[in-house]
């Protein structure tokens, strides 16, 4: 009889318990979106990332079995020791999980070692550093979209087959325009290129008049714009006032998107290069999705971080669901090595330095009369496979790497 009634008592326990009691309190997975709502990066990222992981939240919640989401959102102002601040108090104080979006390159660097420490999750959508996935790698971080070396190696291919092999960079004076200038250099100079110049200018400047005119003086076939944003805007367009583009040398943006260009217009945009590794208007799940998003961000069209921010978070939210655990460093390791049906970025898989690799793409930005209407912005021009569109797993000295 005791054995009988033992094994009842087990079975009823059974019956009510559930893993995630041990590791998820209240079964809540909570997700900070760490963003800039108010600086350069704003159209980028912003309003629209929130939304984003709004979005994934509730995609996620048919299939969550139990968990419930809150998502958490707040402006960093592009300084690291505020968003160090607030990421500190999310997990201390909030109970966050993980921290998703991390635009400007400083910011995340400082975020992700911070969470590191916390053994909470980094998912880096909008940092474009490739540190983030070589000398400062961690077992908590993933980076999803694009970076640096990404971006710069798939420009600098393409632009070096058209003979345009000698460059001028003007760059943000941050992580951001250093890594993309480091990254292009490295690839330009490998395929015999040359760099004739640099200038850095401080994030936020107006007026670059001066940098554009050393620029034109230096001789070079190509202006490289290692900036984004607000940056890369008046750059542009101070660029079409000097006449650049007329006095044949060719404007390369190395990290461009979408909101960028629908602040420029077509008229001063057209016949830029630059890569991306998600276009709205790319297919059928690409549209599908994008329209909803649009439908909540008054007819505006994502960019490649807004949908970065969807995609990082549905895979970490599964990765929960899987390991019933907030431990950041077990649900990383959870998340690697398995091939993602991603309907954003197409077939992923998370390597072990914790980049997110998946094809980009060659876009060049259609004329106005190219163009059916507003947001029909890229004509494709080539496809970047996976192996090819990321720094191979060991050349970014990735500490981790090293003890594999």
């Amino acid at each position: 009889m005791l054995r009988v009634f033992a094994g009842m008592l087990l079975a009823l326990v059974l019956a009510f318990w559930h893993p995630a009691l041990a590791q998820l309190p209240d079964n809540v997975v909570r997700i900070g979106v760490l963003t800039d709502m108010s600086g350069p990066f704003a159209d980028q990222v912003g309003r629209g990332s929130v939304v984003s992981a709004q979005m994934a939240a509730e995609d996620f919640a048919p299939e969550a079995q139990g968990l419930k989401v809150e998502v958490l959102s707040a402006d960093h102002l592009n300084k690291p020791d505020v968003g160090v601040g607030i990421a500190r108090r999310w997990v201390d104080e909030d109970g966050v999980a993980a921290i998703v979006d991390l635009p400007n390159s400083g910011v995340a660097l400082a975020v992700a070692n911070l969470m590191r420490q916390k053994n909470r999750v980094a998912l880096a959508s909008s940092s474009a550093t490739s540190d983030l996935t070589g000398k400062a790698c961690a077992p908590t971080t993933v980076q999803w979209v694009s970076d640096t070396w990404s971006q710069a190696h798939s420009l600098v291919h393409a632009l070096l087959e058209q003979k345009l092999n000698t460059w001028f960079f003007l760059d943000v004076d941050y992580a951001l325009g250093k890594t993309l200038e480091r990254d292009a250099t490295e690839a330009l100079t490998a395929g015999g290129g040359k760099v004739l110049g640099v200038v850095r200018v401080p994030l936020g400047t107006t007026d670059f008049s001066t940098p554009l005119l050393q620029a034109q003086s230096s001789g070079a076939k190509v202006l490289a714009l290692a900036n984004t944003g607000a940056d890369a805007i008046n750059t542009i367009k101070q660029a079409a006032e000097f006449g650049i583009a007329r006095k044949g040398m060719t404007l390369a943006a190395l990290f461009l998107q979408i909101s960028d260009v629908h602040s420029i217009g077509l008229q001063t945009a057209q016949g830029l290069l630059l890569p991306s590794p998600f276009y709205w208007d790319l297919n059928e799940k690409t549209r599908a999705w994008s329209k909803r998003w649009s439908a909540r961000m008054g007819g505006r069209m994502p960019g490649m971080e807004h949908a970065g921010v969807y995609s990082a978070t549905m895979a970490y939210l599964r990765a929960v669901r899987e390991t019933r655990t907030l431990d950041g460093a077990k649900t990383v390791a959870a998340m690697k090595g398995k091939m993602i049906d991603d309907p954003l970025f197409g077939p992923t898989i998370i390597r072990a330095d914790g980049r997110a690799v998946h094809a980009s793409y060659l876009f060049r930005v259609k004329s106005p009369a190219e163009s059916h209407g507003p947001w029909d912005y890229y004509v494709r021009v080539a496809t970047i496979p996976p192996e090819k569109a990321f720094r191979p797993l060991n050349a970014g000295g990735c500490p981790m790497l090293a003890s594999r």
